[in-house]
């Protein structure tokens, strides 16, 4: 089978995998430490990078988003049966169960982002928005704050292990295309469209923007 180069990950993408796996270690030891403001710091770069995410998901790469990744728990169902044979990659992006996964580490990342506007610990810090809800409102998603993060941590194990289990079980290699934006596909097959530079420079200076706006009403 002759395989060729194909551009399948566009830059946005690829900086904001590692830059939000990189942020949320960042969030769990400036909390362990005590270093509030930094966690507060590192919160609000993840909320601003989950709201790019989520708008690139419908103005992005043809990669990025969802109405081109989603496809039905059936086939991602379907997909996992055959996790153990052997085969060549043929996704142009990401695979029937991997857009699941996305879809739910998107979620419970902005739950923890959200939740962490309300939070309050009454020693160190509290989240802007703490002031706009009741007490017991705010004791309750601070209470979320701490137990969704263990959910988080689940499914990025769940997330590294699929990685290597490609690696290992199908001799597909998902991480080198993460860094260097490329896969070997089929000849013929269909480049996805990229979009342009200027659109996502415009959608990160909006959710940065918003952010900010939020950080200040505390």
């Amino acid at each position: 089978m002759a395989l060729v180069k194909i551009k399948v990950w566009d830059g946005w993408v690829r900086a904001g995998h590692w830059l939000l796996a990189g942020l949320v270690g960042l969030s769990w030891w400036s909390a362990e430490t005590g270093r509030m403001e930094l966690h507060l710091t590192s919160g609000y770069l993840i909320l601003s990078y989950l709201l790019f995410r989520l708008a690139w998901g419908f103005f992005g790469s043809d990669t990025a988003r969802f109405s081109k990744f989603l496809r039905s728990p059936v086939a991602a169902l379907g997909h996992l049966a055959h996790l153990f044979r052997r085969e060549p990659d043929r996704e142009v992006g990401h695979n029937a169960a991997g857009g699941w996964m996305v879809l739910a580490l998107l979620a419970v990342l902005l739950v923890q982002a959200g939740s962490g506007l309300f939070a309050d610990d009454d020693i160190l810090a509290h989240g802007p928005l703490a002031g706009f809800v009741s007490g017991d409102t705010s004791y309750f998603l601070t209470t979320l704050h701490g137990w969704n993060f263990n959910l988080i941590l689940l499914l990025a194990g769940l997330h590294v292990a699929a990685v290597l289990l490609y690696a290992l079980a199908k001799r597909q290699d998902l991480v080198r295309p993460m860094v260097t934006g490329s896969k070997r596909l089929p000849d013929g097959t269909v480049a996805p469209r990229l979009a342009p530079l200027w659109r996502g420079v415009l959608l990160v200076g909006l959710s940065g923007a918003i952010v900010w706006w939020i950080s200040t009403l505390g």
